[in-house]
């Protein structure tokens, strides 16, 4: 069985992930600090808890588990923080993904997936977002994850390290069998902060805008659904061990919904009104995001389409209801 080194394996969508590589043969061993990771969610291999910018024990648990490759999902998620504290955001995403590299390259690791976002690409001149798009970052998360790309693109041309940047989008939902999901605090996140003003763990959904220039003003988002994005890494790990090249790839769905229609859609599954409360618009959203994911179906082979809105919603909220039990 080959081991594969998951930071951040811990957190929402790195366990999904350790979940499908255990279901595909892998071994995950987890990597987190557990600063924001949940260790109820490492169930699929062991935990080691450690920073990724720690060189010490990361040749430690390097030099033990012997991995043949990493999935890179430890960061600093949070767009708010970034733009108050960017030092913070680049010392865990920037310098920690750098100790990591050269953490792989001592111990001769020659493949990364990592979990990068579409906030690379800031204001989109044309939609939906192909990989080639011009990134213009609005926020220092989103230049994290860019600097990022160009470390890894580097590091390929000068040490060989084949890698996979996965630009996801939305990820919603939860694991079908229940046995991982969504879990942050605070959480910022549309789906779940509308299932919690359904369930009435918070008195309403703020609405950042009603005016912009889509079918009913507010804003459109592209949702992939979390078990979706855990098999997709997994095929990018498949593809990097086979010796294929590196690549970049938009993880999306391909189409896009509105505030609205996210609402409607968690009020038709929980049978419970969602209040709204009207809100100025955000400095720097965009009105549109979508992504094109045809180069991601072409180079990963996903050819069944990827789950709907009201499956994201329904395991997301039979995962709130868990908790709450």
């Amino acid at each position: 069985m080959q081991t594969v080194l998951v930071t951040g394996g811990a957190g929402y969508v790195g366990s999904h992930a350790c979940k499908a590589l255990a279901a595909a043969g892998w071994r995950p061993v987890v990597y987190d600090d557990l600063s924001t990771g949940h260790p109820e969610l490492v169930r699929w291999g062991p935990l080691e808890q450690g920073d990724i910018g720690d060189p010490a024990r990361l040749d430690d648990v390097l030099a033990r588990h012997r991995p043949q490759a990493v999935m890179h999902f430890a960061a600093a998620s949070l767009v708010g923080p970034s733009v108050s504290d960017p030092a913070a955001t680049y010392r865990r995403n920037v310098a920690g993904s750098l100790a990591l590299l050269e953490a792989m390259r001592r111990h001769d690791i020659p493949v990364l997936v990592f979990s990068s976002s579409c906030a690379v690409y800031g204001l989109p001149e044309r939609l939906p977002i192909a990989e080639d798009a011009p990134l213009h970052p609005v926020n220092p998360y989103g230049w994290s994850k860019a600097m990022v790309e160009r470390l890894l693109d580097d590091f390929g041309a000068a040490y060989g390290l084949r890698s996979a940047s996965l630009r996801y989008f939305n990820a919603a939902g939860a694991d079908p069998m229940g046995e991982a999901g969504e879990d942050h605090e605070p959480e910022t996140h549309l789906i779940p902060r509308a299932l919690m003003a359904a369930a009435g763990l918070a008195p309403h959904l703020e609405v950042f805008g009603s005016d912009w220039p889509t079918a009913d003003g507010t804003c459109v988002r592209d949702y992939v659904h979390v078990a979706d994005l855990a098999d997709w890494h997994v095929q990018a790990l498949r593809h990097l061990l086979a010796g294929k090249e590196s690549q970049i790839l938009n993880l999306g769905s391909g189409r896009g919904w509105t505030v609205r229609e996210v609402a409607a859609t968690v009020e038709r599954v929980t049978g419970r009104v969602v209040p709204l409360v009207l809100s100025p618009r955000r400095p720097g959203d965009p009105p549109v995001l979508v992504a094109d994911p045809a180069r991601a179906r072409q180079v990963l082979g996903l050819l069944s389409p990827p789950a709907g809105l009201d499956a994201m919603v329904d395991t997301a909220w039979r995962w709130l209801c868990r908790r709450r039990a």
